[in-house]
């Protein structure tokens, strides 16, 4: 596996992700540790969960207590800018109107890195492989390459809105193929917060008991993959140049 650079001197990031919870199971330990770094970074949730819980549940009511169980979840990783999109849990797609709102938020906040799920299946691990993941992910891309830079795409955003185009310099994208991924974050000294993070969506993992040894066994092994050795948890991600 090859490891590139990151960019340096990141002053803002942006996250985008299908639902609530998202984030924080596959990159909330990076999370924790570019905030610590002092990077602003907001998250944009396209989705508000709201097609989840037992078959009668209240669908507006299960959409307010996730997005209440996000921002508390963000909050312990350092995250207070939450952005939720409300399209529809379930069937989204990468939509010029998913590109074009998630367009809206990067031109608002500007940021260096973007990080998406990714567009393509990740044939090793087919649970996480939501198609609302893959949709995020590739509304995300079109996003930043090349809406977010071209003063043409979705005119009303500059014309209407006042918001100049703006470029990412760099994607990272998480959950693709394993021959993809490039680049091992040690996330040892953050993941309690990840799991504190987890934990705040109670309505989806309940106590977390058995999700926490489930995803320790899980990162670490990824960590021990990337020879970080014993006790070590890592997040993985393929990082993109958009230059």
């Amino acid at each position: 596996m090859s490891t590139p650079i990151p960019i340096e001197n990141v002053r803002s990031a942006l996250v985008v992700a299908a639902h609530p919870d998202d984030i924080d199971f596959g990159a909330a330990g990076t999370v924790a540790l570019w905030t610590a770094a002092g990077v602003a970074v907001t998250y944009c949730i396209c989705t508000s969960g709201e097609a989840s819980g037992d078959p009668d549940r209240d669908e507006a009511e299960m959409a307010r207590t996730r997005e209440a169980e996000q921002r508390a979840a963000a909050s312990q990783v350092g995250v207070e800018d939450v952005v939720f999109l409300h399209h529809p849990d379930g069937t989204l797609t990468a939509s010029i109107e998913l590109r074009r709102d998630i367009t809206r938020v990067i031109r608002d906040v500007r940021p260096d890195r973007v990080l998406a799920w990714s567009p393509e299946i990740n044939w090793e691990r087919v649970p996480t492989t939501h198609p609302d993941h893959r949709a995020s992910g590739e509304a995300a891309f079109a996003a930043v390459f090349p809406d977010s830079r071209n003063p043409h795409a979705h005119r009303e955003l500059l014309d209407r809105a006042g918001l100049e185009p703006w470029t990412v310099r760099e994607l990272w994208i998480t959950d693709g193929p394993a021959s993809l991924r490039n680049h091992v974050v040690d996330v040892t000294e953050t993941f309690d917060k990840k799991m504190a993070a987890l934990r705040s969506h109670a309505s989806q993992v309940g106590d977390g008991v058995e999700l926490e040894r489930a995803l320790r066994a899980a990162f670490g092994a990824t960590a021990r993959a990337a020879g970080l050795g014993e006790g070590s948890y890592a997040e993985v991600f393929q990082v993109v140049s958009t230059a």
